[in-house]
């Protein structure tokens, strides 16, 4: 009971309470990080193997990957969707590993696992909720809708189309605001998850009966809205940052392109680096900006070879789909590969970050 809040409920899934009841607990820890155990292992078709070795990360995947769920995630938005999975599975593991060997006893690193994996759920549309805005769509904004608003708030949408219309950027440099603009977005979308799942939380703190578990719970309730503060700083000065641009434009000097190394350097900027740390960040930063732009190119690459793969399957060729099918699988693994890496990377990067800029606070 005191975790049904942590539910995952996806639609013709298990609910993650029957699927404990399957699962070995911790007291049968002997064997859980066993080669048996972890590898992976045929499906019981015996075609394919088994993607993830956590049960429910699994369920995510194959949910996302049938026939008929291609529509609400297609190929892009699936190697996405397993890279976040590969970083969930990977924090998860660790966490086992520490909670076996007696750390976490409070549980936050647990509840940030819940949520990390609540916001995958909801980000890809798998939270169960109905969501009534049709896809690809303007039809339900909360703003008039004119032709040219694409960010689904009334704020990105004026800006963009201010921005657009000002006759000051080439066309290399809109399709670089645009990214920026996209990057801006799913940053409110990941905070409106947040703030969601903190809702859901306090309202099921009020009906704790047991003292110790409300101090528990009310520990992670605090923590959640630190984050949420945190996000909320994050939102304020990502859009003053796109205000800037839309008005003054690119500059030349300017050290990197991408949103996200751009957010990175900034975050460090303020972070009370020393000068060689900063010149040894940058460095590391371009290297990362590689990684990203590398990915980019290759989820053109995978989306371009879908609609072949989709061209050449309505005219029947059988060899010729066959040859694109082989294209695409081979594209769609290394863009998931590509995806975990530089995930990964900006994950550490993040950390360092934030790790140097408290240890220098501390001092």
């Amino acid at each position: 009971i005191q975790r049904v809040d942590d539910s995952y409920l996806l639609k013709n899934l298990p609910h993650p309470l029957l699927l404990r009841r399957r699962l070995p607990r911790f007291g049968a820890i002997a064997g859980k990080y066993s080669r048996e155990m972890n590898d992976q292992k045929p499906s019981v078709d015996g075609k394919s193997t088994v993607e993830f070795r956590i049960a429910k990360l699994n369920q995510v995947w194959e949910k996302a990957t049938r026939v008929r769920s291609q529509v609400i995630c297609p190929p892009v938005r699936q190697a996405e969707l397993h890279s976040d999975l590969k970083i969930q599975e990977k924090d998860e593991l660790q966490w086992k590993k520490s909670k076996a060997e007696g750390m976490d006893e409070n549980g936050e690193r647990e509840a940030k696992l819940r949520r990390g994996f609540n916001v995958i759920l909801a980000k890809y549309g798998m939270d169960g909720k109905k969501d009534t805005r049709p896809l690809e769509s303007n039809n339900l904004k909360d703003h008039d809708i004119r032709e040219g608003d694409m960010f689904d708030d009334p704020r990105l949408d004026k800006l963009w189309n201010k921005a657009k219309s000002s006759g000051k950027f080439s066309e290399e440099e809109m399709q670089s605001l645009k990214r920026e603009f996209q990057h801006h977005k799913d940053k409110i979308s990941e905070y409106n998850i947040v703030m969601d799942t903190v809702s859901r939380t306090e309202e099921i703190h009020k009906n704790v009966i047991s003292p110790l578990e409300g101090e528990v719970k009310q520990h992670v309730l605090h923590q959640k809205h630190t984050d949420l503060k945190d996000k909320m700083r994050d939102l304020n000065q990502g859009f003053e940052r796109l205000r800037k641009l839309s008005h003054e434009g690119f500059s030349e000097d300017s050290e990197f392109k991408e949103p996200r190394v751009i957010e990175l350097w900034e975050m460090a900027q303020r972070a009370n680096l020393t000068g060689d740390e900063l010149d040894s960040l940058k460095e590391e930063l371009k290297h990362f900006e590689t990684k990203v732009e590398k990915h980019s190119h290759y989820q053109e690459q995978l989306e371009l070879s879908h609609q072949k793969l989709r061209h050449v399957e309505a005219l029947g060729d059988n060899d010729h789909i066959l040859r694109n099918q082989e294209r695409y699988n081979n594209l769609a693994e290394k863009t998931r590969e590509m995806g975990y890496k530089m995930k990964k990377h900006m994950q550490d990067l993040t950390s360092k970050i934030s790790r140097k800029g408290l240890d220098r606070n501390e001092l």
